[in-house]
């Protein structure tokens, strides 16, 4: 019998991994394709401000095509509607019917996806729902995968935090208002090694920097106060 055509909504972090690592062990669907935003202005995934070149990197050790969607820095939602509805088409016409998100809680995140992709007639798949978030992070240290954290909200974590491998004492570190996975956007990672890679991605840590974004205004049409986070920069090693 013939599994679903598949394409992976790729982040370039744990989450994914441990999603993709599930998929394979089920092989109940034929994950053909990782797609990923860029944040077409810095060259960067979309959040995680890992360079297209290391994500690039990180395919070819999972051996796995890579596809990007590019955006503008800030996108309003009716263009980043209009790209997805794009991209969604043509992945249609070449045949894929199923896609799969890392994602683990956020009820209304799951939703617009779902709601989305039935408009196109492909089925969303998520593995990890609803899993306990601390037991997800423990399983992805005692597999074998290995991640570094690329950024965090400055608000809820120290720069110190950014940079960090993920193992038992960063699990052990983390403020108890803050997810054991980040499911809330606390951090991000690069997963750059473990079960799904042919061979790890070698890598140099580089700069931390700090950066702001503008909150969303509120309901009264007051700003709030700018979104600070912390970004490590990675390069690749020859």
């Amino acid at each position: 019998m013939d599994r679903p055509k598949t394409f992976f909504n790729w982040s370039s972090g744990k989450d994914a991994a441990m999603a993709l690592h599930s998929i394979q062990e089920e092989k109940s669907l034929a994950v053909e394709l990782l797609l990923t935003t860029i944040n077409v202005k810095y060259d960067r995934v979309s959040m995680h401000g890992l360079h297209r070149s290391i994500l690039e990197e990180q395919a070819r050790a999972i051996e796995i095509p890579l596809e990007v969607l590019e955006l503008d820095e800030s996108p309003s939602m009716e263009d980043y509607h209009h790209l997805m509805t794009e991209k969604l088409t043509a992945l249609k016409a070449r045949g894929y019917t199923h896609t799969v998100f890392g994602d683990i809680f956020l009820e209304d995140l799951r939703n617009y996806r779902e709601t989305m992709l039935a408009q196109m007639g492909i089925k969303a798949i998520f593995p990890l729902w609803k899993k306990d978030s601390k037991r997800l992070l423990l399983d992805f240290i005692d597999n074998g995968f290995k991640a570094i954290v690329i950024c965090c909200n400055a608000e809820l974590l120290p720069k110190s935090f950014c940079g960090r491998l993920i193992d038992h004492d960063f699990l052990n570190d983390l403020p108890k208002n803050v997810d054991p996975c980040g499911e809330n956007g606390e951090f991000h990672t690069f997963c750059f090694d473990g079960p799904i890679f042919k061979k790890p991605v070698y890598f140099s840590k580089g700069k931390i920097i700090y950066r702001t974004y503008p909150a969303p205004q509120s309901e009264e049409g007051a700003m709030q106060q700018e979104y600070g986070f912390w970004y490590c920069d990675l390069a690749l090693e020859n």
